[in-house]
């Protein structure tokens, strides 16, 4: 049986709600202005191991990241090394050589504006300032610098990769030729504080098991309902298979 095809966005709220049925809740807590843990520098590892991820796979990116701390015992060691030993450890990230350009780049700024290779002061400041601060770095844009707030600082900032673009493009949330840049401020004003960081994992989520860049499973989709694109893709907007 045919059905009208939706003729806006769906609510934020009632995305959210469907994802967590479909993969479970996803818990955050706000905060990150109290002491740094005992065990390394939080934001600077969230930094360099979000640099690492960019252009590969979470698998390659961890891989590198381990290699970078077995060569260096803390990163002011690193900020003291040679490009190419850099560059070496990192190599399963891929793109290994501007990346460590970046990396060393970023690692020796810090301690030339701070005497030490740390962003532990960034839990003291406020978010605009942390954005601001991250943006000057290089390699970082707003994508690395939201994982850094909300992983690392607890900051309610929603990073747009890939996937989470994706998905809210086919869900209509953001137009067909928003900029990865643009979508960081428009999704911005549209998932309150509460939700960002189970908007941004569970579209993550959905967006590597079904809604894939590539042969979307829309008959599987617990959003197929909701979604323009969906609608677009069945022709019918048909029920899925055991609705």
């Amino acid at each position: 049986m045919n059905r009208a095809a939706p003729t806006r966005a769906p609510a934020v709220r009632t995305i959210v709600r469907r994802l967590e049925k479909a993969y479970g809740k996803r818990v955050w807590k706000a905060g990150g202005t109290g002491r740094p843990p005992p065990n390394g520098d939080r934001p600077l590892d969230s930094l360099v191991g979000t640099i690492l991820s960019q252009n590969t796979t979470a698998r390659n990116a961890h891989a590198a990241m381990r290699q970078l701390k077995a060569a260096f015992p803390d990163w002011g060691s690193a900020a003291e090394a040679p490009l190419s030993k850099i560059a070496a450890a990192i190599r399963p990230a891929g793109l290994h050589r501007q990346k460590a350009k970046n990396i060393s780049g970023l690692l020796r700024i810090i301690r030339q504006e701070h005497g030490c290779v740390s962003l532990n002061f960034l839990r003291r400041r406020p978010t605009d300032h942390i954005k601001q601060y991250l943006a000057r770095l290089p390699g970082v844009g707003p994508k690395t610098a939201a994982c850094v707030l909300l992983f690392a600082l607890k900051r309610p900032v929603l990073p747009v990769d890939t996937h989470v673009r994706r998905v809210s493009r086919r869900l209509g949330l953001i137009g067909p030729k928003t900029s990865a840049e643009k979508a960081h401020d428009v999704l911005a004003e549209m998932v309150p504080d509460a939700l960002v960081y189970a908007f941004h994992v569970l579209l993550i989520e959905h967006g590597r098991r079904i809604c894939r860049a590539r042969r979307p499973d829309c008959p599987a989709c617990v959003l197929e309902r909701l979604c323009p694109s969906a609608y677009k893709a069945t022709g019918a907007g048909g029920r899925r298979q055991g609705s």
